[in-house]
């Protein structure tokens, strides 16, 4: 319900900005934009045209600009960024958080990079290039370095003075990190626990030491899963000397699982979650032509196949109505083991110790599944065709291909796992291939033995 709520709710404003847009008055357009968060915004402005896209982003308030970009795809970010002057760009940049900085800075023309790092302190600046050290999809990425952290020693009022002359406190903190001389972390220490204890007791009287630091090479992944197995607010970064890096905000992992989410609706299909709905014709077609190719070339091979059995399809005619069946049970049943591997092997509950056990599991269940269908499509070709012979190889041939949808639908996604491969990406391709190859091989094998005289 609040998903449908939230698609009426963007359909909505999208309606309203195409109606501005076409009466010609921008200024009702800019009053409209600029009353919507920059998430919002962007989602926006990847609903839009090119041309109705520009219109729109050079009435978005300039202080907005910077989050904007984070929040659009990369090819919509190149189109944004190519119509803004360095200038534009340089504040845009520097109104942006640490972390989002990292996620925007190698999509910057380099000129705007030299401006940017010259117009930051050098604390900032050392931030920033500490963290384009960890790869991109890693904590140490998703993390933002601006952290309040305390000592041990000092007591809580000493604690209430000092936030008191910062002043102001970092969004979403919801716990200050303990941490040693050499900024090793210790432990937490909830904002509530400083509000209610004793001004005079010590902080180590009070450190929570229970939730432990995220490594800055843990996957995104394995972060948002944490999250949501803890319900953690924010949790603190730590390199391998568990020093205190930075911290994650449940705001950051929410961008993350919608990021998952996107990838495996979209990967399902081959298509690339950042590539502009609008895009250019060439461009879209270029990427999805590598997919349709590599799809003819097992289509190729189905085909293949079938030529092998030419003499039993020119004599059963039946065959040829009945093999496509065959197959299709096959893809269906194979996609949703493979379904369901992928989002298990996303929330990290397939390992070695349990993959025996789950295929076991999928086997049985093909087993019975194919045993079933088999009486049934059979006793159809039997009703229909009136031949023993083709009814038991139809239904054989059922059995023998819900097994096979099995094991690739459990082992397909692992070896593509194990070779560096995108299983969401790649792997309903090959599923279909093998599916569709040893539905035709089997029907058609067995009517060869069993019908050919």
């Amino acid at each position: 319900m609040a998903e449908t709520t939230h698609q009426d709710k963007t359909a909505k404003q999208l309606r309203l900005l195409e109606q501005a847009l076409d009466s010609g008055r921008l200024g009702p357009v800019k009053r409209l934009v600029n009353t919507l968060s920059p998430a919002e915004i962007g989602n926006l402005l990847e609903s839009l045209p090119p041309a109705k896209r520009q219109v729109v982003w050079g009435l978005v308030d300039a202080e907005d600009d910077g989050e904007v970009l984070v929040h659009v795809g990369e090819d919509v970010r190149e189109d944004l960024l190519r119509a803004m002057d360095t200038d534009e760009i340089v504040a845009a940049a520097e109104s942006l958080d640490i972390d989002d900085l990292a996620d925007l800075f190698e999509d910057l023309p380099d000129t705007v990079i030299d401006e940017v790092l010259k117009s930051m302190d050098r604390e900032n600046r050392e931030r920033l290039e500490q963290m384009l050290t960890y790869d991109e999809d890693t904590a140490g990425r998703l993390m933002n370095p601006d952290v309040v952290t305390v000592r041990a020693d000092v007591t809580i009022d000493v604690v209430l003075r000092y936030l008191r002359l910062r002043g102001e406190l970092p969004e979403a903190t919801d716990h200050l990190y303990v941490v040693s001389r050499r900024r090793q972390y210790q432990g937490r220490i909830s904002l509530a626990q400083l509000l209610t204890a004793d001004p005079a007791v010590a902080v180590n009287r009070l450190i929570d030491a229970d939730q432990p630091a995220i490594a800055a090479d843990t996957p995104v992944s394995e972060v948002a899963q944490r999250f949501a197995d803890h319900d953690w607010v924010s949790a603190p970064v730590v390199d391998d000397a568990n020093v205190l890096l930075g911290r994650i905000t449940i705001d950051d992992v929410v961008d993350i699982i919608r990021y998952q989410a996107e990838h495996q609706a979209l990967g399902a299909a081959g298509l690339d979650e950042e590539e502009d709905l609008f895009a250019p014709v060439p461009r879209t077609t270029k990427r999805r032509a590598v997919w349709l190719g590599i799809n003819l070339l097992t289509a190729f091979l189905a085909s293949w196949v079938i030529g092998n059995f030419e003499s039993v399809l020119q004599q059963v005619v039946a065959c040829a109505v009945l093999m496509p069946i065959v197959a299709s049970m096959g893809g269906v049943a194979g996609t949703q083991v493979q379904t369901l591997m992928i989002r298990a092997m996303a929330l990290g509950q397939v390992s070695a110790a349990n993959a025996m056990h789950l295929l076991r599991k999928e086997v049985l269940v093909a087993l019975a599944n194919g045993v079933l269908w088999a009486v049934t499509v059979g006793g159809v070709a039997l009703a229909i065709y009136r031949d023993v012979w083709l009814a038991v190889a139809f239904g054989a041939a059922m059995v023998i291909n819900l097994l096979a949808s099995a094991l690739t639908g459990v082992f397909l996604p692992l070896f593509l796992r194990r070779v560096g491969i995108d299983p969401a990406l790649a792997g309903g391709v090959l599923l279909t291939t093998v599916t569709d190859c040893c539905g035709f091989a089997s029907f058609l094998g067995l009517s060869t033995l069993l019908l050919v005289r």
